[in-house]
């Protein structure tokens, strides 16, 4: 436990130094006035690293459900099991808050295997809301160059019950960059020193770099985007059996795209199925020598219609303050993932650790003032949809906020897979600085020293931040998200590092809990008025 520190480290906003000595009990340090209960962050830390059940509760979500695509049931029963969770740690009224979305979707059985002119199995992945085959679909394998309107004639009445393949092969270099590496002192440096983004800057979402092969794969799958609206309704009238697409990533790995619309009145009629890179390519190079490939194909997907609605899953601990108790602090991470690993870096491991948040509190015995509030989205991959929908339901819009606005104070996000909390980003309130580099001044010792203005994209804390509540994501090391595991087959238990989840458990359930306490409510950054046209 600390007794005292010299507080307050330098940062882009010239914070003067400043070195207070606290006696009170529970002990406490400073930084430019801001309170850190030391004796609190010592029973967090020591639960979370003793104790931890962050990793049980990850296998649990991604060994025992496996992948949670919004609206599946499989996503419900896992659902179910945090409730329980959650229930049994003692919070208060665990639930689910519905949101209109669309059909669910499962994959039940998919096999490939190239019969001729020598059988081997392939590598593949059914893309999200596309059909199944009709039993098993055997037949040959056609390599169709449709680059313009033109080359529509030449397929006409030829592709009826056909395996098509539509892409041209792309170079698969070798891995001459790592594919896992953590933020250097420069890189957050750099962060650190950042400059105030413009109010109408997009962030960029931080997930890691991919090599420079996905980032070409990734260029060459737009361009054929440049004829997919008419293609697909010529797949349609010529009844073609099913697409083969090239996966983005190698070495077995597949990212998987969603296929098709998740809206009922707008089905998919074609199967399209993901192929690892090394056999899209080893079928397309036979092809292309004038010799014929058959495969035997079968997919069997399950749509589920009966309810078109998705959930959040909601929790609290009450607050204990009778004069704050009803302002709240919330914490939460995206629920849903992909299908073609368990959503283990994406995003069970901010579930997991948002989960052993709440619970190390409730462990712990310590009383917010606050009431903090753990949210589990879903539809966050077809676009932050669970969390827009809670936002506008509870707290209105920017133009038009509700009351339960003026008593909410801050929303920590946790997205960018497995690697250890580095600092936060402020998301352009600057006034945000003082605060957090206090509380991360207790897990310094962990490397979590970094505060930046920037903002970052692509995930659920932009659903606050747009209505001009204080939302936040942390920064993380990379590890392997955009090179290996993000929206992939390699997506698994596997990939999370249990000493980073047990570190981010820590700090979320100190920052949260320092949130609940401090004096008043989150700072909120200046209203930007809109320009008039």
């Amino acid at each position: 436990m600390i007794s005292f520190a010299i507080v307050a480290r330098r940062s882009a906003r010239h914070l003067s130094l400043v070195a207070l000595l606290c006696t009170a009990a529970p002990l406490a340090l400073r930084a430019q006035g801001e309170p850190v209960d030391a004796a609190a962050v010592s029973k967090i830390r020591d639960e979370a690293f003793n104790r931890s059940q962050v990793m049980t509760l990850m296998s649990y979500l991604t060994d025992v459900h496996g992948p949670r695509l919004t609206g599946s049931p499989v996503t419900r029963r896992a659902a179910d099991y945090t409730i329980s969770q959650l229930k049994g740690w003692g919070l208060n009224n665990p639930h689910l808050e519905m949101f209109p979305f669309g059909r669910g979707w499962t994959n039940d059985k998919f096999y490939a295997q190239v019969t001729a002119p020598v059988a081997f199995s392939v590598i593949g992945y059914p893309q999200a809301w596309t059909p199944g085959t009709k039993g098993v679909l055997k037949g040959d394998i056609v390599y169709v160059k449709i680059e313009n309107e033109a080359d529509f004639a030449q397929y006409k009445g030829k592709l009826a019950g056909k395996v098509v393949m539509f892409a041209p092969m792309r170079a698969v270099d070798p891995h001459y960059e790592v594919l896992a590496k953590r933020r250097s002192d420069d890189d957050l440096a750099k962060l650190a020193a950042a400059p105030m983004p413009t109010p109408t800057a997009v962030a960029p979402r931080q997930s890691g770099p991919r090599t420079a092969a996905d980032s070409t794969a990734q260029a060459q799958l737009q361009r054929q985007q440049a004829v997919a609206v008419r293609r697909q309704s010529f797949i349609a009238d010529e009844q073609v059996g099913a697409i083969l697409e090239p996966g983005r990533g190698d070495d077995g790995t597949v990212f998987t795209p969603n296929g098709a619309s998740r809206d009922p009145l707008h089905p998919a009629t074609t199967p399209v199925v993901t192929v690892a890179i090394e056999h899209y390519g080893r079928i397309l190079r036979v092809l292309e020598k004038n010799i014929p490939v058959s495969i035997e194909l079968e997919i069997k997907n399950t749509f589920y219609d009966a309810d078109l609605n998705s959930f959040n899953i909601i929790a609290e601990i009450p607050g204990t303050d009778p004069m704050l108790k009803n302002e709240v602090v919330m914490l939460g991470a995206h629920f849903d993932s992909w299908h073609a690993g368990t959503g283990a870096t994406d995003n069970a491991a901010g579930s997991a650790v948002m989960m052993e948040a709440v619970r190390i509190l409730q462990a712990t015995g310590l009383k917010p003032k606050r009431t903090i509030r753990i949210a589990l989205w879903t539809g966050e991959e077809q676009g932050i949809i669970g969390s827009r929908a809670f936002v506008k339901d509870h707290f209105g819009t920017k133009d038009s906020l509700k009351a339960d606005a003026s008593k909410f104070s801050a929303y920590f996000n946790l997205d960018n897979g497995t690697g250890a909390i580095r600092g936060v980003f402020e998301q352009g309130n600057a006034a945000a600085a003082p605060i957090f580099t206090a509380w991360m001044k207790p897990f310094e010792d962990k490397g979590v020293k970094t505060v930046t203005l920037s903002n970052t994209g692509g995930t659920d804390h932009l659903s606050f931040d747009a209505v001009g509540l204080p939302g936040f994501q942390f920064i993380q090391d990379e590890i392997e998200y955009g090179t290996r595991t993000h929206h992939s087959n390699m997506d698994t238990y596997e990939r999370v590092q249990a000493d980073d989840m047990k570190l981010n458990s820590a700090v979320i359930a100190s920052f949260v809990l320092h949130a609940a306490n401090r004096p008043g409510l989150f700072p909120r950054k200046p209203v930007v008025a809109t320009p008039r046209g």
